[in-house]
């Protein structure tokens, strides 16, 4: 489909969201039978540079906490929902086959403490997994937090967790039903007895030690006013250190900006504990400050303050300090710095065809992980980047950890296929020698299974990565069911990870398709930059293009493609319904972000501005309103089948964004197919969320594809 002038989605939107009159409700009837419940319809509308925007279901913006009327339509939607999922026949299928494919032991990563490791192991079918430690690497482990017994339901759940650097204490956060907020708690580890400490209104922070163990430092945002806490927008990010052993009204303040409000900061204690390196950011782009905070006091250094860039500290000796940064390095580069000329950047590893997305100090050497066409590639130098080896991975994988001190060779890392579970691996980089420290022992041959990366051309000749999973031995010569995935934003890379749900999809026949669009950061800057702002049309036309690509070349039979897509996905999967309903037999769009309008105004929303724009400066409004799903919902056209997921407490991406997008769905002419929304209770915006609701929400998104792509599940 060819992109709109903008004066054309200007004048459908005008057509399609002429307000309607207060108080009116829509009780639509779609010629497959199913009755949607009724929603209220009111005048509510917005002018914005001379173009009147009606919104006729604002009032579904209301937490659902402490809006009676809006907890009502919740439950009549999944009511509607409910009775629905429970006649496809391949809901219980799918359900059996996830749940075996998630029932096997898996680890965590480890983290070293003094004689110590930590790690989380589940044990197959736990709803969240439990936190061990070992008292050295060959010990017996035992249990330090077991979260299964802080809920009933399983939704309370660990979250960021850090022992202290001699491993005595551990400090944890605790995640209650999907929130983003934490409440972060102190444990002494030999006793497993929780300290007085408690620290409240924490979030989107990293949790740091001081070296000697005396406290830690955090970031907060100040407690929000009363019944606002879950979707007021969070501003006035500060930095604190925590004494242990006092009062949370006792914290130092470390570092704020109250004169600019947006700006969030993390922290990170340097190497040699003497600074605390404060990380300051608007939104999401990664454009960085840098703030040095010498610990025993004295004058904070600005190391960085032009937002530019992206800076992530590696290392330092002494005054010099190592970063990885995209400055004058789209794919990224390792420099140093002297903090006391930091305007003077000195090259240590130079910028490779292949995308740099980290590096980490392992005793005295350095770890670099670099992305090939959205595969893991690893890589060891000394510390001032001379190559010593490349550490051996699978093929088409991806790895992560390798996490380290100065002084100590050892590091773990992970590695994870489509079709190969984790398997952790501890790695001493002195001798080079890698032993598995935990492998899984799988319910299922991964043999079975074949992975393979194609490249399909974009509308405008782009090539774009995309891989493609498919069980061996299926009949495949009339085009399969198949389900395709993409993100394209924010910078985020979809690399090969193994899903337990979404095997269970092509273990029953379909195939999987995963589309590295545009807005990611396989290729680094330069490919996240083309798929942002005036460009994100791009991300649309590279999924158009790839399930153009799937028909064309008969892995997809017509009629049988599917579209899935989570928060920025879901405005993803939103969009390009709205573009090429004709393309897509069943679309699932979770978590979305569907008012493209009205985005920065709750929680965590003002971030995302880096990506889509100011909804308030003409240009972006445009721009926005040519593709906010809510917006474009285009009345007397067929609709593929469209089951949208969200949870109730999403602190995150609201879940007002899809409630007003399934009202506006049920509310059009678009056709006879379904056009449901399932609305999970006591979960956010996907972290923490127990295996159980894992699996039942995927069981019934896939039986709808299912029964959508006509894939007999058997």
């Amino acid at each position: 489909m060819h992109r709109k002038s903008l004066s054309a989605p200007l004048a459908l939107v005008a057509l399609l969201m002429t307000p309607g009159a207060a108080g009116a409700t829509d009780a639509a009837a779609p010629a497959s039978g199913l009755a949607y419940p009724a929603t209220e319809r009111d005048g509510t509308a917005d002018t914005q540079f001379g173009v009147t925007v009606a919104d006729p279901y604002r009032w579904l913006e209301d937490d659902v906490r402490v809006a009676p009327k809006v907890a009502d339509w919740v439950a009549a939607q999944n009511k509607v929902t409910d009775a629905y999922l429970d006649t496809l026949p391949g809901r219980d299928i799918f359900a059996k086959r996830m749940t075996e494919l998630y029932n096997y032991e898996r680890f965590g990563l480890p983290r070293k403490a003094g004689a110590r490791y930590f790690y989380t192991r589940n044990d197959g079918l736990q709803p969240q997994a439990v936190l061990h430690v070992r008292d050295g690497l060959a010990g017996e482990g035992r249990v330090l937090i077991d979260p299964n017994g802080w809920a009933k339901d399983g939704a309370t759940a660990l979250a960021e967790w850090e022992p202290s650097e001699d491993g005595r204490y551990l400090l944890y956060a605790v995640q209650d039903g999907g929130t983003d907020w934490r409440i972060v708690r102190v444990m002494d580890v030999a006793t497993g007895a929780d300290t007085p400490d408690e620290i409240r209104w924490v979030k989107f922070s990293s949790l740091d030690w001081a070296k000697d163990g005396s406290g830690f430092y955090y970031s907060r945002f100040p407690e929000p006013q009363a019944g606002e806490a879950f979707q007021s927008l969070n501003e006035n990010h500060a930095v604190y250190f925590h004494k242990l052993g006092t009062p949370q009204s006792a914290d130092v303040l470390i570092h704020a900006s109250p004169d600019q409000p947006k700006l969030n900061h993390s922290t990170r204690v340097t190497d040699d504990g003497k600074y605390v390196l404060v990380v300051s950011s608007e939104g999401t782009d990664e454009r960085y400050a840098l703030t040095l905070h010498p610990v025993k006091g004295g004058k904070a250094i600005a190391l960085v303050d032009d937002f530019a860039n992206n800076w992530e500290y590696v290392t330092n000796q002494g005054p010099r300090f190592t970063f990885v940064t995209n400055r004058d390095a789209p794919r990224q580069h390792i420099v140093s710095l002297d903090i006391r000329k930091p305007g003077v950047l000195t090259e240590i590893v130079p910028q490779q065809e292949a995308t740099l997305v980290g590096a980490s100090r392992v005793g005295d050497r350095l770890i670099l992980s670099y992305l090939g066409d959205a595969k893991s590639e690893a890589r060891m130098v000394a510390l001032d980047g001379k190559p010593v080896a490349t550490i051996n991975l699978a093929a088409i994988g991806s790895a992560a950890g390798f996490g380290g001190k100065p002084g100590d060779p050892e590091t773990f890392y992970a590695f994870s296929s489509f079709a190969q579970p984790t398997t952790i691996y501890r790695l001493d980089t002195v001798s080079g020698k890698t032993d598995v420290f935990a492998a899984p022992k799988l319910t299922f041959d991964p043999k079975q299974f074949a992975v393979e990366q194609r490249f399909y051309k974009s509308k405008d000749g782009t090539e774009v990565p995309m891989f493609v999973i498919q069980k061996k031995g299926v009949d495949r010569s009339k085009g399969s069911p198949t389900l395709l995935y993409g993100y394209g934003g924010f910078n985020v890379s979809l690399t090969p990870a193994f899903s337990p749900t979404r095997l269970a999809w092509v273990d029953k026949g379909g195939v999987l398709a995963i589309a590295n669009l545009r807005g990611g950061g396989e290729y680094g800057k330069a490919w996240h930059d083309a798929g942002r702002l005036a460009n994100k049309q791009n991300v649309f036309d590279d999924f158009i293009a790839a399930g153009e690509y799937l028909i064309a070349e008969g892995i997809a039979g017509p009629g049988k493609l599917a579209i899935e897509g989570g928060s920025n996905g879901g405005l993803l999967v939103g969009a390009v319904t709205n573009q090429r309903p004709d393309l897509f037999a069943a679309a699932l769009p979770a978590v979305g972000v569907m008012d493209m309008l009205r985005f920065d105004r709750f929680t965590a929303g003002r971030y995302w501005v880096d990506d889509y724009g100011y909804p308030s400066r003409e240009s972006d409004f445009r721009n926005l309103l040519g593709y906010s799903p809510y917006h474009n919902i285009r009345g007397g056209t067929a609709y593929p089948a469209i089951l949208v997921t969200t949870a109730d407490t999403d602190d995150r991406v609201v879940p007002g964004h899809s409630f007003k997008y399934t009202a506006q769905l049920q509310h059009a002419d678009i056709g006879p197919k379904p056009h449901l929304i399932r609305i999970e209770t006591r979960a956010g915006h996907g972290s923490g969320k127990p295996t159980d609701k894992i699996i039942a929400e995927a069981a019934d998104k896939y039986a709808f594809a299912a029964k959508w792509t006509g894939l007999a599940v058997e």
